[in-house]
C-alpha cells in the first residue's frame, strides 16, 4: 500500500505539472516522468481531473504491466504507452472500454504481447493505425495478415498499409483534419438548418403581415364604397323631393289663373 501511495504522489505532481497551463488539456505526456513500482497507471481519480478534454495520451517508459483503472475517456483519439511491459488480452480489453469509441491511434511498440489473439479486443473498436515495434508478435509467422484480418478498421500496421506501403507522416495529418472537418460541418449544418428555419419563419410571418395589410385594404375600400352608394342615395332622394316641389307649384298655377279670371268677370259686372 506504501508503494501505491507513492506512486499516486509522483503520478500527482507529474500530471500538475504537465497541466498547470489549463485545466481542460487536450494532450498529456507522462512519458519517462514517473517510474511505476507497481506496474499500474494514476489511479482512476488522479486522471479523472482531465479524462473529459483529453485527445492524446502518451505514458511511455513507466515499466506499466496494467491498465487496470484507465477511466473512460470519451474524447480520446491517440494513445502512447510504448516501452512499457503490458501484455495479454486484459490490457487491450481495458482500452477497449476507455476509449475504444473514438480511439483513432494506438502506439504499444516495445512491450511484450506474443500472440495475435492477445489483439482481439481491438476487433471492435475503431482504431485505424497500430504500432506493436518490437514486440515478440511481430514475429509471427504471417503476422501482418492476421492483424488486419483481425481488426477491420485498421489502415496502417507499423508505419504500412496491408500492402506495405510505407505510412507518409502527412497521412497523420490529414486524419487530424478529416476529424475536424467532419466536426466543423456538422456545425455549419446546424447552422444553416437554423438560417433555413429562421428564413422560413420570417417569410410566414411576412405572409401573414401582407395578409393583414391586405384585409385592411379591403375593409378600406369596403367603406369606400359603402360611402359613396349612401351619397348616390341622398342625391336620388334630393332628386325626388325637387321633382315633388315642381309637380306641386305646377298644379296650383291653373287655380291661380282661374281664381284671376273669376274676379277679372266680377269686376266687369
Amino acid at each position: 500500500m506504501a508503494a501505491v501511495g507513492e506512486d499516486d504522489a509522483a503520478w500527482e505532481r507529474a500530471i500538475s505539472a504537465a497541466t498547470k497551463a489549463t485545466s481542460a488539456p487536450k494532450t498529456l505526456a507522462l512519458d519517462g516522468i514517473v517510474k511505476s513500482s507497481t506496474g499500474r497507471l494514476p489511479s482512476a481519480a488522479l486522471l479523472e481531473r482531465v479524462a473529459a478534454s483529453l485527445e492524446e495520451l502518451s505514458v511511455a517508459g513507466a515499466r506499466l504491466s496494467s491498465l487496470e483503472g484507465l477511466p473512460r475517456l470519451p474524447a480520446l483519439r491517440r494513445l502512447s504507452l510504448p516501452d512499457n511491459r503490458l501484455s495479454g488480452a486484459a490490457a487491450l480489453a481495458a482500452v477497449a472500454e476507455a476509449c475504444g469509441a473514438t480511439l483513432r491511434h494506438l502506439d504499444l511498440g516495445n512491450n511484450r504481447f506474443a500472440d495475435v489473439q492477445e489483439l482481439a479486443p481491438l476487433a471492435g473498436v475503431g482504431v485505424e493505425s497500430l504500432d506493436l515495434y518490437q514486440c515478440p508478435v511481430t514475429k509471427v509467422k504471417g503476422y501482418r495478415e492476421e492483424v488486419f484480418t483481425l481488426i477491420p478498421s485498421l489502415k496502417h500496421l507499423d508505419g504500412a498499409d496491408a500492402e506495405g506501403n510505407e505510412r507518409l507522416e502527412t497521412d497523420d495529418d490529414e486524419d487530424d483534419e478529416e476529424d475536424d472537418e467532419e466536426g466543423e460541418e456538422g456545425e455549419e449544418g446546424e447552422g444553416v438548418e437554423g438560417e433555413e428555419g429562421d428564413e422560413e419563419d420570417d417569410g410566414e410571418e411576412g405572409e401573414e403581415e401582407d395578409g393583414e395589410d391586405g384585409e385592411g385594404d379591403d375593409e378600406e375600400e369596403g367603406d369606400e364604397e359603402a360611402e359613396d352608394e349612401d351619397g348616390e342615395a341622398e342625391d336620388d332622394e334630393l332628386d325626388a323631393d325637387a321633382e315633388d316641389i315642381e309637380s306641386k307649384a305646377g298644379s296650383s298655377l291653373p287655380n291661380k289663373r282661374k281664381r284671376d279670371s273669376e274676379d277679372d268677370a266680377n269686376g266687369d259686372k
